[in-house]
């Protein structure tokens, strides 16, 4: 039975990688490059930290305003240390080449850091900081694997490495093409779709809805473009996914039921024009304004900053209150009660008086107190009135509203009735005999 590790063949390998290190790598000439590589790269980091203050004081001094001084800092001022290396390493090279030393290992640190600074210039210009990290260590791994000398061979070792998908062979190099220009084709699809919503937030014509729609067709009209061109240009057949294509049906039909229906009542939300950005809505003790209409949620903002993320389905299957659906004005209602001895109506008037002096009451149509019904201990009376911007509160007008009705009240003396309750007291006649109370039965415990 043969072993399952051939002891020869590792050391056959072992060997050659010494006899690689030993003849490429681990030279006399290389070892004695390696002091200035690691001097240049100390200085230039403690050079880095003594400029620090210098280049945030002129970040401070150049923006102007604290965007782009954060800008400066975050992005800029980092820069120092792979521009001083640079700079002291292509020092290092210039006076190696004047006394006949070797250069070459400091001439590829030269490149790599030259490759770190210009790909961090570029990176600080993608506003996702993830994309922007994935993006650099992508575009370093080339960079240095070019200036290494080994990204011939690594497109060849990916070329050689495939799978079967389908009736197709793919390799791993394809994959690889494919995945890159999937990302960069996403990042323009959605900087153009933001492009585009802010050209259709800038249309007048246009409902507010339906700037939502379109711009959300916009977005996925160039994701789906993104995807077909990614996979075409990698040179894969279409037909060849309708397997996993099949697949990922399935699983949306058995697991993803829901996020389907919120997306689908999305859709419906925006045709139905039932609810728009701005609109004041109530579902389910939620009070709030529609900040943003999403594919699966609408966001609601209260009145003290929290943000209700409302599935779009519950939208549509609840009983939802949109106080602003047709306009923006809305009526609202007050009760007061008055004793039954009062003017009522005087009480009437002035309650009217009092719907009159807050400023967002308005004044068409007019203010109408009403007598709704006879209390247990007064007059039941109500206080229609309407306000147009329910966007600033209702509980806070319908205070003000009371603490003038409670103002005048007091000042013409209109009493707001206290609850009461009559007692009748009735007295036996003389001689009649009062049962007298059997005292309770003591409880006994046996001994034991």
């Amino acid at each position: 039975m043969d072993p399952i590790v051939n002891s020869d063949r590792v050391l056959a390998g072992f060997l050659a990688v010494r006899d690689f290190l030993a003849t490429y790598i681990t030279t006399e000439a290389n070892l004695l490059q390696l002091p200035a590589i690691f001097v240049t790269l100390m200085g230039a980091w403690l050079a880095g930290r003594l400029v620090d203050p210098w280049l945030r004081r002129i970040a401070h001094n150049t923006a102007v305003d604290e965007f782009q001084e954060e800008f400066y800092v975050q992005n800029i001022v980092p820069l120092s240390l792979p521009a001083l290396w640079a700079a002291a390493l292509w020092i290092s090279t210039v006076v190696a080449q004047q006394f006949g030393w070797p250069n070459h290992v400091v001439s590829i640190a030269v490149d790599l850091a030259a490759a770190w600074l210009l790909i961090r210039i570029a990176s600080a210009l993608i506003p996702n900081a993830t994309i922007a990290s994935i993006v650099a260590v992508a575009a370093w791994t080339i960079a240095a694997l070019n200036v290494l000398g080994l990204l011939g061979p690594s497109i060849l070792l990916l070329q050689r490495i495939s799978f079967a998908l389908g009736s197709a062979r793919i390799d791993l190099l394809t994959v690889v093409e494919a995945i890159v220009t999937l990302a960069v084709l996403l990042w323009a699809a959605s900087i153009g779709g933001r492009f585009a919503e802010r050209r259709l937030a800038g249309v007048a014509n246009l409902t507010p809805t339906a700037k939502v729609l379109f711009g959300k067709l916009a977005k996925l009209v160039l994701i789906t473009l993104a995807f077909l061109l990614a996979l075409g240009t990698a040179g894969i057949d279409l037909t060849a996914l309708a397997v996993f294509t099949g697949a990922v049906g399935v699983g949306v039909g058995f697991g993803l039921q829901r996020t389907v229906s919120n997306l689908f009542a999305g859709i419906v939300l925006l045709l139905d024009k039932s609810i728009k950005p701005g609109d004041i809505l109530e579902v389910g003790g939620t009070f709030g304004w529609v900040a943003a209409l999403g594919a699966r949620y609408v966001e609601v903002e209260t009145r003290d900053g929290t943000q209700f993320l409302i599935p779009n389905e519950d939208i549509i299957t609840q009983q939802v209150f949109n106080w602003t659906h047709q306009n923006d004005n809305v009526r609202l209602k007050i009760r007061v009660r008055v004793a039954y001895d009062v003017d009522v109506r005087k009480a009437l008037s002035l309650m009217r008086q009092a719907a009159g002096r807050p400023a967002r009451v308005l004044k068409t149509p007019a203010p109408n107190p009403l007598v709704v019904g006879f209390g247990e201990n007064g007059l039941d009376l109500e206080l229609r009135f309407w306000v147009a911007d329910v966007r600033n509160g209702v509980h806070n007008v319908s205070s003000e509203v009371f603490l003038e009705i409670l103002d005048l009240f007091r000042e013409h003396d209109i009493h707001v009735p206290l609850p009461q309750r009559y007692l009748h007291v009735q007295s036996l006649p003389a001689g009649l005999p009062v049962a007298e109370e059997t005292p309770p039965a003591q409880l006994r415990v046996p001994r034991a």
